[in-house]
C-alpha cells in the first residue's frame, strides 16, 4: 500500500470539499422542482439547510488552495500551468461570487443567473484542477 503524506491529505480534502460544493448544488438543481410542486417555500429551506455544509466546504476549498499555492513552487512551473492555474482560482473565486449572489438574492433573475454561474463556474474550477494534477 501507498503510504499517505500531507500532500496527499491536502489534496484530498481540497477535492472532498469541491465535490460537496459542485455536487451539492448539482442534487440541489435536482431537487428544487420536485420540492417546489410539493410546497413553495421548501426550496429555500432545502437551500439554507444546504448551505450550513455548502460554505464551510467552500471554505475549506480557499483554506486548501491557499495552502496548495504556498506548498507548490509556481514559479519553477510552465507557462501552461500557471495560466490554468490562474483561471481555475479565478473560476473558483467567480463561483462563490456567484453563489453569494443566489445565496442573498431575492429576484428571480439573481436566484436563478446566481445559482447557474455558482455551479457552471465550480465544474469548470473543478475540470481545470483535475487538468493540474494530471499534467495533461
Amino acid at each position: 500500500m501507498l503510504s499517505p503524506s500531507i500532500d496527499t491529505l491536502r489534496l484530498f480534502l481540497h477535492v472532498l470539499a469541491a465535490a460537496v460544493w459542485v455536487g451539492g448544488q448539482i442534487v440541489m438543481v435536482g431537487l428544487v422542482p420536485r420540492l417546489r410542486r410539493a410546497r413553495a417555500e421548501i426550496p429555500r429551506v432545502a437551500a439554507q439547510a444546504f448551505g450550513v455544509v455548502a460554505w464551510p466546504a467552500f471554505a475549506v476549498v480557499v483554506v486548501t488552495g491557499f495552502w496548495s499555492l504556498v506548498e507548490v513552487d509556481v514559479a519553477d512551473t510552465s507557462t501552461e500551468y500557471q495560466v490554468t492555474l490562474f483561471l481555475k482560482i479565478l473560476l473558483a473565486m467567480a463561483s462563490g461570487g456567484a453563489a453569494a449572489v443566489h445565496t442573498v438574492g431575492r429576484s428571480r433573475l439573481a436566484l436563478a443567473l446566481g445559482g447557474a454561474l455558482g455551479l457552471l463556474l465550480g465544474l469548470g474550477a473543478m475540470f481545470l484542477g483535475y487538468l493540474l494534477t494530471t499534467g495533461t
